[in-house]
């Protein structure tokens, strides 16, 4: 279900109370990963991903492709120079985005935590999230090669949210709070 955007562009991001968003996502072969498509559609979603100023992530289904593949960001795996936030584009050299295809997440941490989080298929809107504070994640990248991360903080949020994705599962169904982006920018203009 794409949107326009303010400007009247067309959203190449499918949009909340989308079919897609509520199936669950099929796994792809080891033929499958080295196909034009399957490339094609990486290039494609990391392409989308690089335009979006708060975004992190884009799993699959967020393109309306039913397949088991998330790209992160490289910038969240980036460590920020001493003193400074995110490295972004002011020298600071920031990863290319990363692939999962197939991801599992295959150990949990007991602990959990509560975070801010947001989604580029529920536009307009956060939430308090409570997740795992530590999760190993194992896939595929781009060539087919196995790949185990170990995601902390802010990279295993993001795992648990990318996976959610290919489950059918949207953010807000596990919000503790809700809230229109308006409401965070007006708190954070008061604080």
């Amino acid at each position: 279900m794409p949107m326009r955007t303010s400007n009247g562009v067309k959203d190449p991001i499918v949009q909340a109370g989308a079919a897609v968003l509520r199936q669950k996502a099929k796994p792809l072969s080891k033929k499958d990963i080295g196909s034009a498509a399957v490339q094609k559609l990486i290039k494609r979603m990391s392409a989308i991903l690089k335009k979006e100023e708060y975004g992190v992530a884009l799993a699959a289904p967020q393109v309306g492709e039913m397949l088991r593949l998330f790209v992160v960001a490289g910038k969240i795996f980036t460590p920020p120079p001493e003193g400074r936030g995110p490295a972004q584009s002011g020298g600071e050299k920031v990863l290319p985005a990363r692939v999962f295809i197939n991801p599992e997440i295959t150990k949990r941490s007991k602990s959990k935590q509560e975070m801010a989080e947001g989604c580029l298929s529920v536009r307009g809107k956060y939430g308090t999230v409570l997740r795992h504070e530590k999760v190993t994640l194992k896939a595929l990248d781009q060539r087919g090669a196995a790949v185990t991360y170990h995601g902390t903080g802010l990279v295993g949020h993001v795992f648990q949210h990318e996976c959610d994705h290919l489950e059918g599962v949207l953010y807000t169904d596990k919000a503790k709070t809700l809230r229109d982006d308006d409401e965070t920018e007006d708190e954070a203009k008061s604080s």
